[in-house]
């Protein structure tokens, strides 16, 4: 299949002129044009188009990626309109552990993570006429996905923890215990994450890193059948990934939950299942098949999928690891211990 992706909030038609309808040798050979002028934006006809690449080369904004999907990629799962991005296939969460999802940013994870807790229905590729949830639960008969849907839209509760928490002083004014007072009582998970210093902080004075602790305990506190986690260690430091792979670990020994996670040593630690999340970003993603954590994490790193005999990139990731050198010379600078204060902040 080929994939034509304009990117819309790149594209410039004003400034251009429509340069890649007039450089498209489909158009200048007078037959049925392959980029057609809608509404004073160009669209790539993806069945007419061959390939060439002579309008992404000449775009001077890079608003245009065209890109042929590898054979058996199945169908799509969702598609967020004409020339955009498209997702093929999905993960899915088992009764009893962690599903890990590790992949490329703009590969379509969360995408797939909002359509599991039913923060978006998939369209199947039909964005002109989305499908009825009925439809999306016949679509996926015979798969796991099937129970889990008719499960899902029958009123099942599930806890979602969004990637952009960054997007939470902006939405709600006031002290992180009245946000998480919103849920319950939010003494129990503040002394399980640590952070009971912050309950009384405005929550547009947080940092990255506190700001995701009080997302996550948000999530934890929801009375939830399913829990999803999107980048839950973003921003956190060492000692806090390893506080929250801990918490999320024992949470999927009771209830089925499912984390994209970038960090590989957490993810390796927290999961009992791994979906790779492969494609090119912006373009289209496809899930792969459930693996092992350790397993999946090794042919994500070497960069071939064995069991789908796909290679997802040219070259492996090596760690080449080497003794420390000693240093032998006099230090170039000094400076003594320091100490600083900045409000509550030590």
């Amino acid at each position: 299949m080929r994939v034509a992706v304009i990117d819309y909030d790149k594209c410039r038609p004003e400034k251009c002129g429509l340069l890649c309808a007039r450089v498209c040798p489909v158009n200048r050979s007078g037959t049925d044009p392959a980029i057609v002028v809608e509404g004073g934006k160009p669209r790539i006809v993806e069945d007419l188009c061959i390939g060439c690449g002579i309008c992404v080369k000449k775009c001077p904004f890079g608003a245009i990626t065209i890109v042929n999907t590898p054979e058996g990629v199945g169908d799509i799962v969702h598609q967020y309109g004409p020339n955009a991005f498209r997702l093929f296939g999905l993960p899915f969460v088992k009764q009893r552990g962690v599903v890990g999802i590790l992949g490329r940013n703009g590969a379509g994870k969360s995408t797939a993570m909002a359509i599991l807790s039913g923060e978006m229905v998939p369209n199947l590729g039909r964005y002109d006429n989305p499908p009825s949830k009925e439809e999306v639960i016949r679509f996926f008969r015979g798969s796991e996905l099937q129970n889990y849907f008719q499960r899902l839209y029958s009123g099942m509760r599930v806890a979602l923890k969004p990637q952009e928490i960054e997007m939470i002083p902006t939405v709600f004014r006031g002290t992180v215990r009245e946000l998480l007072s919103r849920i319950g009582d939010p003494t129990d998970v503040a002394r399980l994450l640590g952070i009971e210093h912050l309950l009384d902080r405005d929550v547009s004075h947080l940092s990255g890193g506190e700001l995701q602790m009080v997302a996550v305990a948000a999530t934890l506190m929801k009375n939830a059948e399913v829990f999803f986690f999107d980048e839950p260690s973003s921003y956190l430091d060492i000692r806090q990934r390893l506080k929250l792979a801990k918490i999320i670990r024992e949470l999927g020994e009771r209830a089925p939950t499912m984390v994209v996670e970038h960090d590989l040593a957490v993810l390796d630690y927290i999961s009992d299942y791994i979906f790779i999340v492969f494609g090119v970003p912006g373009a289209y993603g496809v899930v792969s098949n459930i693996k092992g954590v350790r397993e999946g994490i090794n042919q994500f790193l070497e960069g071939y999928l064995r069991e789908e005999n796909m290679r997802i990139r040219e070259e492996g990731i090596r760690f080449d690891v080497r003794p420390p050198k000693t240093w032998e010379g006099k230090p170039f600078v000094e400076y003594p211990a320091l100490e600083k204060r900045l409000g509550e902040f030590h």
